[in-house]
């Protein structure tokens, strides 16, 4: 309910601004039918004046003394959520309700115009209040203090929550005020076709609750790094939301991820190497099936006297990605910004139609972006040089995924 001053006081006070502006019109000569035109201008402009100086009191005045007071207590809870943008945005509702209370009877004369003016007046007051509901709810999860931690996720979520609730009633008053129709008939009304809104806003819904579960699961959190299939995203999560999850790239670029797309789908977090020194590798180098074959005599001769390889790895029967595989496993441990303590290995894996996959999985000592890509290149760059003194030739065409 709007708070309202006794109607009678109300009447007193704009009968006395009433006479006083009338008597201004009649000083300066003003008569016939101008005069009521005048009078309704003049009194408008009295009301506008009022709500101005009411808005300039609540501002300069009202907000001062409550930060002043709300300093000087205990609590924590207060600071946090009567900040100044709160206070701030609640003397916005102020000139509002002067003028809701004065111009209806500025106009009581003209029942369409007073009729028009206060359901204007009733919209601006139902937006402005949403408004401060909704600075409130944004106030609310800042009540915590460690930002990432579960707790602070669980109120970003209810907070998100709360804002969509109070923006869902307020469009419903709002659509109430303009047809002239109780709210709460609107929202027995809605049942009949919450059916055919789910159909329209099913996505909506749907990743609406994928951030409930990603928060609420704790499968992320803010500092994290994850990846997700095809390599498109492979960063740190900086910010969580309920519709989107905000992850910084390696080359500082700014991927949005929708929430709905983590949940339902496969995504790797990287939480437990935080604390690894290096980047992780895991780079696939296919190579042409009809290259390889079993090591001769003359090329095991020449990859002993090239220093490639040792007399002993090549008794008996070898392969050469076998041969490759272990030349690579000693190159990559020999490399200072190659973290040798951590797991480190060359495997040849399943045949597909773009040729033989061999992995290199290793951790790299350079995690900013510049020495990270030098390094892969010179390490890539050896790969393709040495290949060919094995035997072996790398696949030209490009791997299907």
């Amino acid at each position: 309910m709007t708070p309202k001053l006794p109607h009678h006081l109300l009447e007193d006070i704009l009968e006395e601004i009433r006479i006083f502006v009338e008597n201004i019109i009649e000083s300066v000569g003003v008569h016939g039918h101008t005069v009521p035109v005048l009078r309704h201008v003049l009194l408008t402009l009295v009301a506008i004046l009022l709500a101005f100086i009411a808005e300039r009191i609540c501002k300069y005045l009202f907000v001062p003394l409550v930060l002043r007071l709300v300093k000087r207590t205990q609590a924590r809870w207060d600071d946090v959520v009567l900040d100044h943008q709160v206070l701030r945005t609640a003397c916005h509702i102020v000139p509002a309700l002067v003028i809701w209370q004065l111009m209806p009877l500025v106009f009581y004369q003209y029942h369409v115009v007073q009729v028009a003016l206060t359901r204007i007046t009733a919209v601006y007051l139902t937006i402005a209040t949403t408004r401060l509901v909704t600075k409130l709810i944004d106030r609310l999860r800042y009540l915590n203090t460690k930002p990432g931690d579960s707790t602070s996720l669980y109120l970003k979520s209810f907070c998100g929550v709360l804002k969509i609730l109070a923006i869902f009633i307020a469009v419903i008053v709002v659509v109430g005020i303009l047809i002239n129709r109780s709210p709460m008939t609107l929202l027995a009304g809605l049942g009949a076709t919450s059916a055919i809104l789910m159909l329209v806003f099913k996505d909506t819904i749907d990743g609406l609750v994928a951030g409930v579960r990603l928060t609420s699961n704790e499968m992320i959190h803010i500092g994290d790094h994850i990846a997700l299939p095809g390599g498109f995203v492979d960063g740190t999560v900086i910010d969580i939301t309920l519709t989107t999850v905000k992850v910084r790239q390696a080359d500082d670029t700014i991927t949005t991820v929708p929430p709905l797309t983590l949940v339902s789908g496969m995504f790797q977090n990287w939480k437990g190497l935080e604390d690894v020194e290096g980047q992780r590798v895991k780079q696939m180098i296919y190579f042409d099936v009809r290259s390889i074959r079993i090591a001769d005599d003359e090329l095991k001769q020449q990859l002993i006297d090239k220093g490639l390889a040792k007399a002993d790895d090549l008794k008996g029967e070898v392969v050469t990605t076998a041969i490759f595989c272990r030349y690579m496993e000693h190159y990559l441990a020999k490399r200072e910004d190659v973290n040798s303590k951590m797991p480190l290995f060359v495997r040849q894996l399943e045949a597909t139609q773009a040729g033989i996959p061999m992995e290199l999985y290793f951790f790299l000592r350079q995690k900013d972006l510049i020495p990270y890509e030098h390094a892969m290149a010179d390490i890539l760059e050896h790969v393709y040089a040495y290949a060919n003194e094995f035997g072996l030739k790398v696949y030209a065409q490009a791997p299907v995924q």
